[in-house]
Parts: structure tokens; C-alpha cells; sequence
């Protein structure tokens, strides 16, 4: 069975919101390397709508590797009540699932192949996680208070515990850290 992963950009506060102001200066190359280990691991991508919509005009035509490369070959799922079509430019490997989200993540976990990887998508993040159907979550955490942005946990949540499987500090003091949902006996 294929595994739901996810990896986000997060600070110190807990956002994970336009990571891009705040991120840059703690890129480095054990960060690129976690990142491209990840997306060697995946075949198909699940997005949300706001990721979606901020993602589909920039990806299809940016030459920014190797992630340009991979998002536009890599078959996407965007989730969305709202949408009702999908498309990334010239790439026709794009397809909106719009109901019965639980139901379809269930199949698409059930087909052949590598991982499906959230990319951004915070709320769809947080939905999986509550819904038991994120099957691993890494958090690279920047050392930076951001102050204000969309935070990926909210008061009221579900309890749900987590086991630290790995964990890296790169050279400018990013945390690298990967949880899986903790099976209760």
C-alpha cells in the first residue's frame, strides 16, 4: 500500500504560510538533498485549492530544478469543494477530486506505485492527519519566529500522538524532523 506523505516548511510559531518570507536564508544543501530525496520517493502529488491556485500559473512554465521538473511530470490530485476543473498548463496529469475526498485518498492509496507527497497545502495537511490518513509528516523547522501566518494546528484539534522516526540539523540550523502516526496498542 502506498503511503501519504508530507513535508512543510515551518517556523518556530508554527506557521507554515508563505514560507518564502522567511525561508531563504536558511536554505542549504542538506535541506535540498532531504528535498530531493522526497520527491524521488513520490509518483503522484495531492494539493489543495489554495496551493493549486497559487502553484498552477508558476509551475508549468518555471525552468527551477529539479522541482520544476517533477511537478509537472508527476500526476496531481487537487482537492477542492469549489474547483470545478483543474489544469497545469500544457501537462494533462491533473485531476480534481471534488467528493468523497476520504473515499478517494483511500483508493488512490490502494493503487501500485511510489508515495503521494502534500506539497504546501497546509489545510489539506491537517485534514489528513485528523482523518488517519497521513502516514508520515516532516516538519523542516526554520529557526525564525514569523509572527503572523496561517499556523498548522488549530485549538480543539484531535489528539493525535506522533513518533519521531528521523532527525537532522542542517548547517544553518533548520531541524529536519519526520514523525509517524503512533499506533496505539
Amino acid at each position: 500500500m502506498r503511503k501519504v506523505v508530507s513535508a512543510l516548511f515551518i517556523s518556530l510559531d508554527g506557521v507554515t504560510e508563505s514560507p518564502e518570507k522567511w525561508q531563504f536564508d536558511n536554505m542549504d544543501m542538506e535541506m535540498f538533498a532531504a528535498m530531493g530525496e522526497a520527491i524521488a520517493s513520490q509518483d503522484a502529488v495531492l494539493l489543495g485549492r489554495v496551493t493549486y491556485e497559487e502553484w498552477a500559473p508558476y509551475w508549468p512554465n518555471s525552468t527551477v530544478e529539479p522541482f520544476a521538473s517533477f511537478i509537472n511530470n508527476t500526476s496531481k490530485y487537487v482537492v477542492s469543494t469549489t474547483l470545478d476543473k483543474v489544469a497545469w498548463g500544457q501537462y494533462g496529469n491533473t485531476t480534481l477530486i471534488k467528493n468523497n475526498v476520504i473515499e478517494e485518498i483511500k483508493r488512490l492509496k490502494q493503487q501500485p506505485g511510489k508515495n503521494i507527497g502534500v506539497s504546501g497545502s497546509a489545510s489539506l495537511v491537517y485534514s489528513l492527519l485528523q482523518n488517519d490518513l497521513l502516514d508520515e509528516l516532516t516538519f523542516l523547522l526554520h529557526p525564525v519566529v514569523a509572527g503572523t501566518g496561517k499556523r498548522l494546528f488549530k485549538d480543539g484539534s484531535t489528539l493525535k500522538r506522533m513518533k519521531l522516526t528521523s532527525s537532522k540539523i542542517t548547517s544553518t540550523g533548520v531541524a529536519i524532523l519526520t514523525y509517524h502516526p503512533r499506533q496505539e496498542a
